[in-house]
């Protein structure tokens, strides 16, 4: 945690500027945009935009492209952290300037919120059919949270986050997590929940599966939470998310077992019906990571189209494993 003097100096000169520092404020627990933030602050987009400039030169704030829209956040740096917080935890809101921009930042939370409902209304439909194919969702989270056990988590990679519910489920067990999706529409029905949630400590970024926009060995969990199905190279995928991990650090699986619903290919984007157990431990061993548990939730009554979930948990190795190259995973049916 600790920084060179002149580091130091720098961050507290960006933070030591009254629009700055309200600025910091905001995005201390929220991803904004300057459109967001212009809204809340009454301000030109030039002067916001050359304030942010500034707070991202200093490292206090972190940007990131999404698409044609670029947002904005506190860094995660465990500093500048702990001197934001320091400051703002006495900052005394004498003239009442720090309580409206959160009553407009309210308004801003209040109408992603409305967008993100009238797209999951949209395709609400359709996710419930798929739903109704296994085991409810709270059985495969319960299972999921069972063979990660009691081992503490510091960091969780969510990859293909969708609407961000395990970042939900996740989030007390963790000091940090970021949920990674292609969508902006999911990124936006995720952003409106952890915003309603109150998760200040879970954020979210567009990004691709095979190439992750964080650095190397920097979590200590990673999830692919039904997203492996959707995938042409689930191999590189895991792949890619074996190499977000720190030694020692745990990827977490959850995918549909080998089925015959082509209703699922045809109408729903599935490149893939299912997995074998065989399957996804030859990709997860081919990405240098050992398999410790795997568990099948098979489908309750006697339905001819009902699915198999499977949960897989591996380990990086605090030593690296040799990868064999004539190796090569198992084809999924």
């Amino acid at each position: 945690m600790a920084a060179s003097f002149d580091a130091t100096v720098e961050i507290l000169k960006a933070l030591g500027e009254p629009t700055r520092l309200r600025l910091v404020m905001l995005l201390s627990s929220h991803d904004l945009t300057v459109s967001d933030l212009t809204s809340i602050l009454g301000q030109s987009q030039p002067r916001i935009s050359r304030h942010l400039k500034l707070l991202v030169e200093s490292g206090v704030v972190h940007r990131y492209q999404e698409g044609a829209w670029a947002y904005f956040r506190r860094s995660d740096d465990a500093l500048i952290a702990t001197l934001v917080d320091a400051l703002l935890s006495g900052v005394v809101d004498e003239d009442g300037r720090l309580a409206g921009d959160r009553e407009k930042l309210e308004h801003v939370r209040l109408e992603r919120a409305e967008r993100a409902a009238h797209y999951f209304s949209r395709n609400a439909e359709q996710w419930d059919r798929i739903r109704s194919l296994h085991v409810p969702d709270v059985e495969v989270e319960s299972a999921l949270l069972d063979v990660l056990g009691d081992e503490g988590i510091e960091s969780v990679l969510d990859i293909g986050t969708g609407t961000g519910r395990l970042l939900e489920l996740l989030s007390p067990r963790c000091e940090r997590s970021l949920g990674i999706d292609a969508s902006r529409e999911m990124l936006s029905i995720a952003r409106a929940k952890l915003d309603a949630a109150g998760l200040s400590r879970a954020s979210v970024r567009q990004g691709d599966a095979y190439r992750l926009p964080v650095p190397r060995g920097s979590f200590e969990l990673a999830t692919l939470h039904q997203v492996l199905h959707y995938l042409d190279d689930p191999a590189a995928a895991i792949r890619e998310a074996a190499a977000a991990l720190v030694p020692g650090g745990r990827l977490a699986i959850v995918d549909f077992a080998p089925h015959g619903l082509e209703t699922l290919r045809t109408e729903h984007a599935h490149l893939r019906l299912g997995f074998s157990i065989e399957t996804l431990s030859a990709y997860a061993q081919a990405a240098g990571l050992r398999v410790e548990t795997i568990r099948a939730l098979p489908p309750k009554g006697e339905r001819a189209d009902a699915l198999t979930v499977l949960v897989l948990l591996a380990r990086r190795p605090h030593a690296a494993i040799p990868l064999d190259p004539a190796a090569r995973p198992v084809e999924a049916a």
